[in-house]
């Protein structure tokens, strides 16, 4: 088994009674979603974690992080849903055209897949330091004030290490591209 895998599942196995509340507690009690966001979230978090081992610097907070982005996601298209399709509308009504399509076409999710594929490199040519700043601001999503407690500067200094952290992120991008 890989170590990634065997990562997760150990994370998994210790957070999923609260994780499985929480996500309970966010879908207002119905079991099924809460269920479609179990699912979710591992998956999304499993392959995060394949992809990225090195970025994980908490894998139990990473996957309530991953829980949250889920269940805002869910939310988010629930109400893009709403407001595209009309309840009033006819379905049998021939003249009734659909009002373009919300989905990604292949090109799109080529480039997206690209981008994706070069800041995964970016991130691994990073030293260490600069993966664990960039698992706390951009992965774990903590404060510049949580980020400054933990890594002992002040909150600016800990501002300014993200700013170029990022500038360095689209540097090496460009420079593969």
């Amino acid at each position: 088994m890989r170590a990634e895998d065997r990562m997760f599942i150990e994370a998994w196995n210790r957070t999923r009674p609260e994780l499985l509340r929480r996500a309970r507690r966010l879908a207002e009690g119905h079991a099924d979603r809460a269920d479609d966001l179990m699912s979710a979230t591992a998956i999304k978090a499993l392959m995060f974690m394949r992809r990225s081992p090195e970025a994980m610097t908490d894998p139990d907070g990473f996957l309530f992080v991953v829980l949250r982005h889920v269940f805002l996601d869910s939310v988010r298209r629930q109400s893009r849903e709403r407001a595209v399709i009309d309840e009033g509308a006819d379905v049998q009504d021939e003249h009734t055209h659909a009002s373009g399509s919300l989905a990604l076409s292949q090109t799109q999710r080529l480039e997206l897949h690209e981008q994706l594929d070069s800041v995964v490199s970016a991130v691994k040519r990073l030293t260490r330091e600069q993966r664990q700043l960039f698992g706390m601001r951009f992965v774990e999503e903590l404060s510049y004030p949580v980020i400054a407690e933990q890594l002992q500067v002040s909150e600016a200094l800990a501002r300014k290490r993200v700013q170029l952290l990022r500038a360095r992120l689209r540097g090496r991008r460009q420079d593969a591209s």
